[in-house]
């Protein structure tokens, strides 16, 4: 079971880590309104922060939650947390950050996507819930996709490097999609990291819905010296 933690930054430049539930018990003006950190869930805890602004990672084993305005490091928290992926030979390429600011441009530019020749269009459900960090029973999608004919694209997000654990994640959001909202309509699982690992391309060479992608940053400076009238 996941436990749902709130990463800050110290003022000495680290990182400050709590309980979620216990952080929220202490500074009662973050507590989302209508609800109680004793009695609801931690799931309804982490909807009700996500509508005001909070952005969130989750991973196989915790949620990280990070306040509105908290510019955190990516390898500061994997660090602190202990984490590692595998070797990554493309040091020196441009990656985001955080997987919110993946999650972020991707969502926002998804339009511009052709994925097996199809264009894609952010999904919505019928309460108005768009498909960026999609609540299911299973976790949340990174974003949901839709086609013009119906059927449904499961984005997993990496920022840096894809590993095989990867394959497991998106093949349950899928499996979930499928079951409920996505019936008779093809299921499609685009797996996006800035570098795909060998053991990535092992566990979805098997998996004919799954495709990999890597991305790359393009950071360019335009020269404006247009004069303002």
């Amino acid at each position: 079971m996941a436990r749902f933690i709130v990463v800050k930054t110290s003022s000495e430049g680290g990182l400050d880590i709590h309980p979620m539930k216990e952080w929220l018990r202490l500074h009662t003006d973050s507590i989302p309104a209508n609800m109680d950190p004793t009695l609801s869930t931690s799931r309804q805890l982490l909807s009700g922060l996500k509508r005001n602004g909070w952005k969130f990672e989750e991973t196989d084993s915790e949620v990280r939650l990070f306040p509105p305005g908290e510019a955190v490091d990516e390898v500061l928290v994997k660090a602190v947390l202990g984490e590692s992926d595998e070797p990554n030979d493309s040091e020196g390429n441009q990656a985001f950050g955080l997987e919110v600011q993946l999650r972020d441009f991707l969502a926002g530019n998804i339009e511009s996507l052709v994925i097996n020749g199809n264009r894609l269009h952010l999904y919505v459900d019928p309460t108005g819930q768009d498909g960026v960090e999609f609540p299911t029973a299973v976790g949340f999608i990174d974003v949901l996709g839709i086609d013009d004919d119906g059927n449904f694209y499961v984005f997993e997000l990496k920022r840096d490097v894809g590993s095989d654990r990867v394959v497991g994640q998106i093949a349950r959001y899928m499996g979930w999609v499928q079951s409920t909202i996505g019936k008779k309509k093809k299921m499609h699982g685009i797996i996006v990291a800035k570098q795909i690992g060998k053991k990535l391309r092992y566990a979805a060479s098997i998996i004919p819905s799954v495709s990999l992608y890597e991305y790359q940053v393009d950071f360019q400076l335009n020269e404006s010296n247009d004069i303002l009238s």
